[in-house]
């Protein structure tokens, strides 16, 4: 592949998984990377460890807020209303925004969801373990994710199917069968999620209850309460951020162990290796591709002069494979240490469901291969067309049927 031949607009690049190869390409000719298409005036593409790192931690130089963190040019209204999703804040507002939330997801409380999201996890399994075959997806890895963060947020269980399409045309807004190819599809799904949020806050406001949406509409910033706006952002990031990242690195994650049985075999040989084939899967999987910072003034990234309002592209999916920071970087290694991947990405807006997200993969996985330990694929998986997310649409497989 030539740099001539790169796209990293181009959602078709990413029809087969992650592009592994144009990033090889990018991080070796150029780690700097303009890219002349996607959108207006195109952006730059930064693709290894060290330099994606280094751009994180400025938030000063480098923004979130000035230009929001996907590839999209938005009108003035819809700049407004992305100014207020935490992911598109800096500091120091992202940081009183951050702290409502905060304590929510930190190891202490979500390490009490354990026995709970292990109830979940085997009530998924024992509806599909009898039949010996099911779409792996939407039966299984998009199961665990949803029900806990509704129950967490404080939506009813069985709307939690409609927030799963909602989240999917959102997010797939680039793909056929979830956008049909149109932004305006995706926009249209979260201002149902809105209206959704609305509904909720209403019913929550008459009748309090111990969850999320609740301590929401009571947190205050700076003395006062969040708006209707801030709340409805607020609603519609922790409930896709909560299941879709998660859902796709369940799916690959175990597209990971069938294609590299020896170390499923490892895995089943050595349980105490889960914890970190957890961070392995994400590492491999990297689900969110990339977020953009935009240059707050005139500066330089290694040497090349980057303009105010231009933005900087990270790759996730290409810092997880770089030859300089990880060794045997195109190894799936279930027993990987030390593994700094960045997954989770780094800095200000370093994953907030980090401990929820990895107490799911690992909880999911434990289960799945003390019960279904024989799982293949029945057929090719279906991905998703994005270059956002590195997702797994559908991934029928079959395994040996559980005896009741």
């Amino acid at each position: 592949m030539r740099l001539a031949d790169i796209d990293l607009s181009n959602p078709d690049l990413f029809a087969a998984g992650p592009p592994h190869e144009a990033f090889r390409v990018l991080r070796r000719e150029a780690p700097l990377f303009w890219n002349g298409n996607g959108g207006s005036d195109g952006f730059w593409a930064l693709t290894r460890y060290r330099d994606i790192w280094n751009v994180s931690l400025d938030p000063k130089t480098f923004s979130n807020a000035r230009r929001g963190t996907i590839l999209r040019d938005w009108n003035e209204e819809e700049a407004a209303s992305n100014a207020t999703i935490m992911l598109n804040m800096d500091p120091p507002r992202h940081t009183k925004y951050r702290r409502l939330v905060n304590l929510g997801f930190s190891p202490k409380i979500t390490n009490r969801l354990e026995h709970r999201m292990r109830e979940i996890t085997n009530r998924i399994i024992d509806k599909i373990a009898a039949r010996g075959e099911c779409d792996f997806v939407t039966d299984v890895a998009a199961e665990l994710p949803l029900q806990v963060i509704v129950e967490m947020m404080g939506v009813p269980t069985e709307d939690r199917h409609q927030i799963f399409d909602w989240s999917n045309t959102m997010i797939g807004f680039d793909d056929p069968e979830y956008g049909n190819g149109s932004n305006e599809a995706g926009k249209a799904a979260a201002a149902q999620i809105y209206m959704y949020a609305h509904e909720l806050a209403t019913e929550h406001r008459r009748c309090p209850r111990d969850d999320m949406v609740s301590v929401l509409l009571e947190a205050e910033v700076e003395g006062e309460k969040l708006s209707e706006i801030d709340f409805n952002s607020f609603f519609l990031l922790l409930l896709v951020a909560g299941n879709e990242t998660t859902r796709n690195t369940i799916s690959g994650g175990m597209l990971a162990l069938i294609e590299h049985p020896e170390e499923r075999a490892r895995l089943l040989r050595d349980p105490s290796l889960f914890p970190t084939a957890v961070d392995e899967m994400v590492r491999w999987v990297s689900p969110v591709m990339y977020f953009v910072r935009t240059a707050m003034h005139d500066t330089e990234i290694l040497g090349q002069p980057v303009r105010e309002n231009q933005r900087v592209t990270l790759w996730y999916g290409s810092a997880n494979r770089d030859e300089e920071h990880f060794a045997d970087p195109d190894r799936f290694d279930v027993g990987r240490h030390p593994n700094d991947h960045l997954g989770f990405g780094i800095g200000p807006h370093f994953c907030l469901g980090s401990n929820l997200a990895r107490l799911e993969i690992r909880i999911m996985f434990e289960e799945l291969l003390r019960r279904l330990p024989d799982i293949e694929l029945a057929a090719p998986p279906t991905r998703l067309r994005s270059n956002f997310i590195g997702g797994v649409k559908h991934m029928p497989v079959r395994f040996t049927p559980e005896r009741r």
